[in-house]
């Protein structure tokens, strides 16, 4: 049985997470990282025998190529069980004050990374010409609740998963052809530094739109957001459901694991917004 599976952003947070669940679990993980001493630090965390580092940023189409000539070549003829689209940024801040290049570079990673990466490692992916009857393998992207709403102060994050939704949609209804499954996992409120970096700053930086009319609101956040995490579930959901979606005969299309999720489907814009007005803090 084919093991092998490729991770993008394993260094910290639900990449290394999966990568340790899936290793403890017999594949053979490849995760990409984007600096030497990254690589270096992980596969000091993570069993040698299992774990290979890929150098590359979701960003550099060159770097991703030589990525899969490399790992096309170690495999020597295997492809791959699966794909974990999990690299991301989540930054914070109110639209208003949000540049055009900042959300450029936002899509850039959650969404054109995302494409980039997939149509790279696709080949991989696909049923072997020489072994027809040879199991496909599947892509999982690592969404969020804030693909199906949107919080005040993460309106491009938000906007990048919303994106990476409907990429999701795209990929299940044309990869279907190669008996690809294509999954999104949207997870709610679980602690990652993907969020704790940008939520509070450093001492000695300066508070984020001071002098702005956010400049309260975004003091309060820190606070907020650890109330909320106070009742969050472990990063062992999101293991557990990523390895769901590889291993079970028949995935969900998704795996929301906040009940947001649904609430942001069936309350209507109106209601949300009189929730979410409720649960903000009053900045």
């Amino acid at each position: 049985m084919n093991k092998n599976i490729v991770i993008t952003g394993v260094s910290s947070g639900f990449g290394l997470a999966t990568a340790t669940d899936l290793l403890a679990r017999g594949y053979r993980v490849f995760g990409s990282v984007r600096k030497t001493a990254d690589a270096k630090k992980v596969s000091d965390q993570l069993p040698s025998s299992g774990f290979t580092p890929l150098l590359f940023d979701v960003t550099d189409h060159a770097a991703i190529a030589e990525a899969v000539g490399q790992l096309t070549t170690q495999l020597n003829g295997e492809g791959i069980a699966g794909l974990v689209n999990n690299a991301g940024v989540g930054p914070m801040g109110p639209l208003e004050h949000t540049s055009i290049q900042q959300l450029r570079d936002v899509f850039e990673v959650n969404v054109v990374g995302v494409l980039a990466v997939t149509q790279a490692f696709l080949p991989l992916l696909k049923r072997s010409e020489h072994s027809p009857d040879a199991t496909a393998g599947r892509i999982v992207n690592i969404s969020s609740t804030s693909g199906g709403v949107t919080f005040p102060m993460v309106g491009a994050y938000s906007a990048s998963k919303y994106a990476l939704e409907s990429l999701t949609d795209g990929f299940r209804r044309e990869f279907a052809r190669y008996g690809i499954r294509v999954i999104a996992i949207e997870p709610g409120s679980i602690r990652t530094p993907i969020w704790d970096k940008n939520a509070t700053p450093a001492a000695d930086e300066p508070q984020p739109f001071a002098g702005t009319a956010y400049e309260k609101l975004m003091a309060q956040l820190p606070a907020f957001f650890e109330q909320r995490l106070k009742g969050a579930k472990p990063i062992s959901a999101v293991t557990e459901a990523i390895v769901h979606a590889l291993e079970t005969p028949n995935p969900r299309a998704r795996y929301p694991l906040d009940s947001t999720w649904y609430a942001g489907k069936y309350l209507g814009d109106r209601l949300m917004d009189a929730i979410i007005k409720r649960q903000m803090p009053k900045g």
